[in-house]
Order: structure tokens, then C-alpha cells, then sequence
């Protein structure tokens, strides 16, 4: 009898955490490191989602709690922290962010039936040879940036020598080759390809080089932190080479490193999310917490959001309803309406060309509204620059880190 009545307060008790019961979720990235400005972006969305979907009764009825990782955009790192997801029993993680840590990853989310939405990483591998239908993105691809990236250097430097150097990594290396590739399908070659190490604080060597052969445009596929040393380098050495590189240098500590020799650096990124009007309160909400929509926070709220909606759609946090749910629904989001294609891209718009000056980044200005594509696509406001993006192929792909 007195076994029963234990089994059975047992039994209430699991009943009771049950009905009571938090959902934890990861998010992932590099928190520490020198790439650390981005695990902060990662983090700041994926807090104030939490925050946000508890405030308006949490997911199904139940509130959801938050956990850390930090790959500090190592891949061992990485395996490391997923595991340790798993071990939780996360059925979701909005991360990582280094393509690098993503892949090896997402191996073990698949093998673990954890959902994986990436807010940044864009080298095409990751969808492309994803190893489960739980590994999706919500920004665009490398192939996408390095196409726009070309028609803009072919139509804006048509007469420049060029450089593509990259830092062997899974991004930098990815984005370098894809802007190569089209380069060269335009008919032109770089004067200058070749690899750098990051992480390094001295490169002197490299801009002289870049200085004995004239290069005026230097293509970087790489992160803020080296392209903000490597431009301040050259105008150390009097050079007023133009640096474009891709989407890791939508950090504000890129102008810290750089200062004004960090005027007039052109990057690639998607269309400013801060600029959509669904995402006006949570852009609000984070100002007047002393803090910034910048890069790829509104991208991880948006993975939550997209999450959210799916264990709603599915009744709850089952994989693979949950993963049906984001095979075909259509996501409200505060990067915009998504969906997801067969290979777990989104399906949003693709990529402009940003400019740097005065601590900012916006759109670059042109003396016309020329969409780079070719296709007619449509433009972007008059006063916010003129389109550089790339229309999505197929049902919508996008990009790399």
C-alpha cells in the first residue's frame, strides 16, 4: 500500500512538471574570441525572442528558457557544444554562426533529432550536403554573395586590379572562391589570389605586396577583424585601395578597428532587416535597452520565430512534425514572410551592397537605380541606394559564413 501511494505522488509529480514544464532551446556561436562581436548579435536576438514569446504566453502554453553555447567558431569546439545540447535534451538550437562550426555540427543535431536554424552561416555545404531535413538557414549563401559581388566590382571598377585574398576557412575561403568564379565568368581575372592567416596582427608584408602590384580593389573573404587591420595598414602605407569583402563585417567593432580609414568599405549583406516594419518594435525594445539590432540579431530572432510557429503548427516539439511544419509553412517574421525550400534555404530576397563611412553601414549609392541582376527586379526606396541583389534561384536561396 505504501509503495502505491509512493508510485502514485510519483506519478503526480511527473504529471505536474509536465503540465508546468519550461522548453529550453540553445543558441549558438562564437561568444567568446575574436569573432565575439557576432556571438553577441546571436545572443541579444535570440534573449530578446525568449523574451518576447514568454511575454505573449510562450510556445503551446509553456514558457521557454535559454542556453548558451559558445564554439568561439572552432569546429571541435562546436561538436563539443552540441553535444552538450543534447545532452540537455534541447529539441532546438538557433545557431552557429561560423559555417566552420555549423557543418560539423549539425551532424550531431541530425543524429540527435535536434532542429538547426543558422542565423549566419552561409557557405553553400551547409544546406547542400546537410546530413537531416532538420538543418536550415535563415540568411542567404556564399554563391549568392559572390555573384553579386562581381557584377557590382564589374559595373563599379570595371577598370580595377584586383586582389581576392581569403583566410582558409570554411566562410572566408567559400565567399573568396565564389566571388573568384564569377569574376572570371565576366571575364575577369584577378592580378592577385591567395591566402592569409587569421589572427594575425601585422600585415605589412601582405599590403606591400598588394601596394608593388597596384592592386586598387582588394576582395577579402574573411572577418572584420583582419580586413579592419589590413585596411588601416594600407593607408598606413599611403594606399587608397578600395577593401569589399561579404556579410561578417556588419560589425560595429569593424569601424572601431578601423577608424575613418574604414571609410568607404563596401560589403555585401542582405537587405537591412532594421528597415522592416514588423521588426520597428523589436528594433525599439533593444534601443531602449542600450542595445542594437545590428548584423545577425533580428536573423536569430527570426530562426526562433520560424521555430515557434512550426511546434505550434505541429502541437508540439515532436522533430519530425516540427520539421514538416517548417517544410511547409510560411513563417511572419522580422526579416520578413519566409519559407524554407527543399534543401532548408530560405526563401528570401538575396544580397545589396553596403558602404561604410562616418561609424555606419547603409546602402551604397549609385548615380542609378540598375538592378545588378538583370532580371528587373524590384528596387529599393529611392534614398536607401540603389539594389545590388541577387534574385534568388529556384524557390529562393540565400548565403555564407
Amino acid at each position: 500500500m505504501k509503495k502505491a501511494l509512493l508510485a502514485g505522488a510519483a506519478l503526480n509529480l511527473v504529471f505536474a512538471g509536465a503540465a508546468f514544464a519550461d522548453i529550453t532551446i540553445g543558441v549558438a556561436g562564437p561568444m567568446t574570441g575574436q569573432y565575439a562581436s557576432f556571438g553577441e548579435q546571436l545572443r541579444v536576438g535570440a534573449e530578446q525572442a525568449v523574451a518576447d514569446i514568454n511575454a505573449a504566453g510562450g510556445v503551446n502554453g509553456e514558457m521557454l528558457k535559454l542556453s548558451i553555447g559558445d564554439d568561439a567558431c572552432d569546429p571541435k569546439q562546436a561538436v563539443a557544444v552540441a553535444n552538450q545540447f543534447a545532452s540537455q535534451g534541447i529539441p532546438f538550437v538557433a545557431g552557429h554562426f561560423c559555417s566552420g562550426s555549423s557543418i560539423p555540427a549539425s551532424q550531431v543535431y541530425a543524429d540527435e533529432q535536434i532542429v538547426q536554424i543558422s542565423p549566419a552561416s552561409t557557405n553553400p555545404a551547409f544546406t547542400d550536403q546537410r546530413p537531416s531535413d532538420g538543418i536550415y538557414r535563415v540568411c542567404g549563401r556564399d554563391d549568392q554573395q559572390g555573384e553579386v559581388a562581381a557584377a557590382f566590382i564589374a559595373e563599379q571598377f570595371p577598370d580595377a586590379k584586383i586582389a581576392v585574398i581569403n583566410d582558409k576557412t570554411a566562410y572566408g575561403k567559400g565567399l573568396a572562391d565564389e566571388t573568384q568564379k564569377n569574376l572570371e565568368k565576366l571575364g575577369i581575372t584577378p592580378t592577385l589570389v591567395e591566402s592569409y592567416t587569421a589572427g594575425e596582427k601585422d600585415y605589412t608584408a601582405l599590403v606591400t605586396k598588394l601596394k608593388q602590384q597596384g592592386i586598387t580593389l582588394l576582395y577579402v573573404g574573411g572577418y572584420h577583424t583582419e580586413a579592419g587591420l589590413m585596411v588601416r595598414q594600407m593607408r598606413e602605407q599611403g594606399m587608397d585601395t578600395v577593401l569589399m569583402s561579404g556579410d561578417a563585417l556588419v560589425a560595429e567593432e569593424y569601424w572601431a578597428i578601423t577608424g575613418d580609414a574604414g571609410a568607404g568599405t563596401l560589403m555585401t549583406f542582405s537587405p537591412d532587416p532594421r528597415k522592416n516594419e514588423a521588426a520597428a518594435p523589436v528594433v525599439a525594445e533593444l534601443e531602449k535597452a542600450g542595445k542594437t539590432a545590428e548584423g545577425y540579431v533580428l536573423y536569430t530572432y527570426a530562426a526562433i520565430q520560424a521555430w515557434k510557429d512550426a511546434v505550434e503548427a505541429a502541437g508540439s516539439t515532436d522533430y519530425d512534425a516540427v520539421v514538416e511544419a517548417l517544410d511547409t509553412g510560411n513563417f511572419n517574421t522580422v526579416i520578413g514572410d519566409l519559407k524554407f525550400d527543399d534543401k532548408g534555404d530560405v526563401t528570401l530576397p538575396g544580397y545589396v551592397v553596403y558602404e561604410w563611412d562616418n561609424g555606419q553601414y547603409d546602402y551604397y549609392q549609385v548615380a542609378t537605380d540598375t538592378d545588378m541582376t538583370g532580371k528587373g527586379g524590384d528596387q529599393l526606396k529611392e534614398g536607401e541606394g540603389a539594389s545590388m541583389e541577387k534574385a534568388t534561384s529556384d524557390d529562393g536561396e540565400a548565403k555564407t559564413n
